[in-house]
Formats: C-alpha cells, sequence, structure tokens
C-alpha cells in the first residue's frame, strides 16, 4: 500500500507524489482516493485506492534500474519494415503499458528514426511525451534536477545516433 509522500509513477503521465489520501462519496459510496501530483506537468490526479494495480501505479525505480532502462538505449533495433499507422499503433501501445523498458525503447527508436529522417507530427508527439514520463522518472532515481535528467538523456541519445551513423559509413 501507498502512503503519503511515496514517489511513485503513474504510467500516463509519469512521476509523481503521494500528497494525501482522501475519501469521497461517489455514487452514495465512500471510495478512498490517492491524490498525485506529477511532477513534469503540474498536474494533480485522484486515483482510486482500489484501482492501483490495474492503472499501473508503481514506485520510482532506483539507481540499479535507472542504470538498466538507460542501457536499452544503446541495444540495438531491428529495420522496422512495418506502415507509419502501425508503428504508431505499436509505441502509442508501449506507452500505454507504464513498462519503463518499452517506453526507453519507443524513445530509442522514434530518436534513431527522427536522426535517419525527421518524424511525423504524431510521431514526434509520442517521443516527447515518452521522454517527459521516463524523464520525469529518472530525476528522482538519478537524483538529477530536471535540466541535468534531460541533458543526460539528450547526449545518451546523440551517441547512439552517431554511433549508429558512424556503423552504417563503415558497412557502406
Amino acid at each position: 500500500m501507498f502512503k503519503v509522500g511515496d514517489r511513485i509513477v503513474y504510467p500516463q503521465h509519469g512521476a509523481g507524489i503521494i500528497d494525501c489520501i482522501e475519501t469521497r462519496t461517489v455514487l452514495g459510496e465512500d471510495v478512498e482516493y490517492l491524490k498525485i501530483r506529477i511532477i513534469s506537468d503540474d498536474l494533480v490526479v485522484r486515483i482510486p485506492v482500489n484501482r492501483v494495480d490495474e492503472l499501473g501505479l508503481r514506485r520510482v525505480m532506483d539507481v540499479k534500474g535507472a542504470n538498466a532502462v538507460l542501457a536499452v538505449l544503446a541495444e540495438d533495433i531491428t529495420e522496422d519494415t512495418g506502415s507509419w499507422s502501425r508503428r504508431f499503433r505499436m509505441n502509442k501501445d508501449k506507452i500505454r503499458s507504464g513498462d519503463v523498458r518499452e517506453i526507453a525503447e519507443v524513445i530509442r527508436d522514434l530518436s534513431l528514426r527522427d536522426a535517419e529522417r525527421p518524424l511525423s507530427s504524431g510521431e514526434r508527439q509520442l517521443l516527447a511525451q515518452a521522454k517527459r514520463i521516463l524523464s520525469s522518472e529518472l530525476r528522482w532515481s538519478l537524483d538529477k534536477d530536471e535540466d541535468e535528467t534531460n541533458a543526460h538523456l539528450d547526449k545518451l541519445l546523440s551517441d547512439l545516433a552517431e554511433a549508429r551513423a558512424e556503423a552504417r559509413a563503415a558497412r557502406a
């Protein structure tokens, strides 16, 4: 069970902190809610305590978990031959899953694709959403501020794109 002050991740929005646990009356029944302040959006969400597992709420990963997720960014990908709409839907589903490894995969894949040719506006929005979600959690996991975390993430992605371009040039 979560308690006030816990740092958590809500898959649809990113990392947040539980400000309070409150009881509200809904359709004549008292229901307990977690009031969560999402740090990246200055957003407040209320989640029924009885739906925490169903919605994928979890604690912020530790440093070891953060390093494992960042390692996903360096993994090689296979060329995607799927259509834009199929790729978009698959990436959107990965973000919705809340699985931090899948979110990192979306960031890696879209960043590499963007380095090769410009992304569509929809894919640019997905990339921005995935980066915002991951960055919000990494801030706490790596004990960095928002700017440091974003710069770290951008550097990793830039290095990855550069290494991939060099590998392609060497094969040609």
